[in-house]
């Protein structure tokens, strides 16, 4: 099961029945060649708050009993006066009747009692068992209206006259004569009386409200509603009241216009406090007011209709709340009380009932509209186009169908034509034989796309721009994060530059891209700091020679032939104490390469064939102010020759603060043989230089 829903200015409104009668059905599918209806999936899937709430052409007007318990409808055809009976939700009874239905009354709290105005200028009294009397007016009647406490019917004709039938005495007493003009077929369109003071007001085709006190029948005022100038001058002198309505405190009235307008009016004054359009032009139909729980902003409501659109707007300012357009053309709006269900009659087969949460409450005998209503929201279910497909010439051409046109196969509609969804499946799987193998190829590929997704991936998606920039930056926020929380205290809550909106086109705006090839940049990047790289670990020969290459030509250090980068290889160890110094050793070498990774050997051959060839890389990418200081500060003299020679002079005292080395195991000093190993290494480096 489904509901229809609408949220027209947010307001959520629920079709809890007629959705059916919604529903366009084409004129060459007969509803007898349907197919059964278990396999009807709208029948299915249909939803009936009233069994059986419908005509078998149209309905007319709709009342609900002042009891609460019933709901009285009239419809055609054939003309008939239905009754609901709200603790069953189905239909009671239905009663035919010899001609259309103009207007009717409840003359009981309940269904028993009531009377209605026919077609034929007929008032027909119905009670419990059927027709009770039959009577007749001069004029074709337009509306009813019941004066409770002097007993009169008063009836509204195509005059200017207003008919009471007294049905204490059972005879017709004077009319009220009105100053309507009689030109043109004029009359009195309407009737109500005002529950507070039972003043009964009339709307005339001359565009005016009379307003009578039923104790001295007797007018006691005329009301002449303005309209907007810019309507007026369309409109003319065919202005024509076409509905009105009294609000319970008795000062409150609204009246509606053949032009589509309501104005609202106090009956202290001759001065609309507001006017409403509807901007359709069409007559209003009906009125009413709506208290129920006077909404989410604590304003009551007015429901104005006329034959296109249902609109609810709050009364004191006249604010827009919502509104609703059924697909078929509107006779009659009742809502349930002062609840959120509202029963509308329209020219469709089936009534609408419509549920507007905010509006008000369930009823208590429907009240599982509250929950229901949020768990059978609208789902897209099959309709009847869901057997058929729509196709274009130039696809029937492709297909090889084109032959058809004409035939019973094809529909014509619009720029195309339906066809049976199985005819085209079948077509389609000849035209195209490998169809169905690359759907399932695609569907594969989204399924791995899918399931691949789903994976948690702990790789930081880089800007397409400047990636080396923010893979630094973010390296180094890892790496401040490690620190932080290494010394135990907490990382900074300073936002990523790759989130910052004040950079965000360093890394989307291509003209901002760093290129490193240039001169420029090299110029102010001398070096590069960049990850230390990993190499492969090579054999003890190709040691040999790299270590013996270092010693004599260190230019040759760097070749890439004799390096070989690999990406997955982990950083080793650092090692502290006895291997530190052995690594230091020069006599040792055999003895402590045994410990020592190989790889390890290799790079530290290399660093002192740098060291020895020029300066180092930190010493590079210093300033030369700060070589110049470091320089005055050591007592090493360096000078040099006009012909290429150097000489260097310096003392060989201990650094303060400088600790004497100690082994990793044990905390034990090393021995005198091991301080005269590193005095002899120092010795012999002394002389190489």
């Amino acid at each position: 099961m489904s509901l229809q829903v609408q949220n027209a200015n947010n307001v959520k409104i629920y079709t809890v029945s007629g959705s059916k009668g919604s529903r366009s059905i084409p004129d060459w599918l007969a509803r007898r060649n349907k197919k059964a209806l278990k396999n009807d999936l709208e029948w299915r899937h249909r939803i009936e708050l009233i069994q059986d709430f419908e005509f078998p052409e149209a309905s007319l007007k709709i009342k609900t009993t002042n009891d609460g318990n019933f709901a009285v409808a009239t419809g055609v055809y054939k003309p008939q006066m239905r009754v609901f009976e709200f603790a069953e939700m189905s239909m009671k009874f239905d009663r035919h009747t010899d001609a259309e239905n103009v207007d009717f009354q409840l003359l009981s709290d309940d269904w028993t009692k009531s009377v209605l105005l026919q077609a034929d200028r007929s008032v027909e009294f119905h009670s419990q068992g059927g027709i009770h009397y039959r009577t007749r007016i001069p004029k074709f009647g337009r509306s009813l209206t019941y004066h409770y406490p002097s007993c009169d019917l008063l009836i509204t004709a195509s005059s200017n006259e207003v008919y009471r039938l007294n049905l204490e005495q059972g005879r017709f007493l004077n009319p009220l004569v009105t100053d309507g003009e009689m030109a043109n077929g004029g009359g009195i369109n309407c009737g109500e009386i005002n529950p507070a003071h039972l003043l009964y007001g009339c709307g005339t085709d001359s565009g005016t409200v009379e307003f009578w006190d039923l104790r001295v029948r007797g007018r006691v005022g005329i009301l002449a509603p303005t309209i907007p100038d810019s309507v007026a001058s369309i409109a003319g002198d065919s202005l024509k009241i076409s509905s009105l309505k009294f609000r319970n405190d008795g000062l409150t009235m609204a009246v509606g216009t053949s032009t589509g307008h309501v104005l609202m009016y106090d009956l202290r004054s001759n001065i609309p406090l507001y006017v409403k359009d509807h901007q359709y032009g069409y007559p209003i139909k009906s009125l009413h007011f709506h208290e129920g729980t006077q909404g989410e902003d604590g304003k009551s409501k007015v429901i104005s209709t006329d034959c296109k659109i249902i609109k609810i707007w709050n009364r004191e300012d006249g604010k827009n709340f919502t509104s609703i357009e059924p697909s078929n053309d509107i006779n009659d709006v009742c809502p349930v009380g002062d609840s959120g269900l509202m029963f509308v009659a329209n020219e469709g087969i089936q009534m609408q009932s419509y549920y507007i949460p905010s509006l008000g409450p369930a009823p208590k005998w429907c009240s599982f509209l509250d929950n229901l209503t949020e768990e059978l929201e609208e789902n897209p279910v099959q309709s009847i186009y869901d057997d058929y497909k729509f196709v274009s010439r130039k696809e029937l051409a492709n297909l090889g169908l084109d032959h058809l046109i004409g035939s019973a196969v094809l529909k014509p509609y619009m720029h195309g034509f339906f066809i049976d969804l199985r005819l085209y499946e079948k077509a389609r799987a000849i035209a195209n034989p490998f169809g169905y193998q690359d759907f399932k190829e695609r569907e594969a590929r989204d399924r791995v796309a899918k399931e691949a997704g789903s994976r948690i991936r702990a790789t930081t998606k880089l800007p397409k721009v400047n990636k080396q920039l923010a893979a630094k930056m973010l390296s180094n926020e890892a790496k401040a994060r490690k620190k932080a929380v290494k010394e135990g205290q907490e990382p900074s809550a300073a936002g990523s530059a790759l989130k910052d909106e004040r950079f965000a086109d360093l890394f989307t705006n291509p003209d901002f891209e760093v290129d490193e090839d240039t001169t420029e940049f090299k110029l102010l990047n001398p070096v590069q700091s960049t990850k230390k790289p990993s190499y492969r670990i090579v054999g003890d020969d190709e040691m040999e020679d790299a270590g013996s290459e270092s010693g004599s030509e260190p230019s040759d250090v760097d070749s890439d032939e004799d390096l070989v980068r690999i990406s997955n290889y982990k950083k080793p160890e650092k090692k502290s104490g006895k291997n530190k110094d052995a690594i230091t050793s020069i006599r040792s070498g055999v003895k402590d390469r045994k410990r020592i990774p190989k790889m390890e050997v290799l790079k530290q051959r290399m660093n002192q064939s740098h060291a020895a060839s020029g300066p180092s890389r930190s010493q590079a990418s210093r300033s030369f102010s700060d070589r110049l200081a470091r320089e005055q500060q050591t007592e090493n003299n360096i000078s040099r020759s006009t012909s290429g020679g150097m000489e260097m002079t310096f003392s060989l005292n201990k650094k303060k603060g400088q600790s004497r080395q100690q082994p990793a195991s044990g905390g034990k000093r090393t021995s005198t043989g091991d301080r005269r190993e590193r005095r002899s290494a120092g010795r012999n480096t002394i002389r190489n230089l």
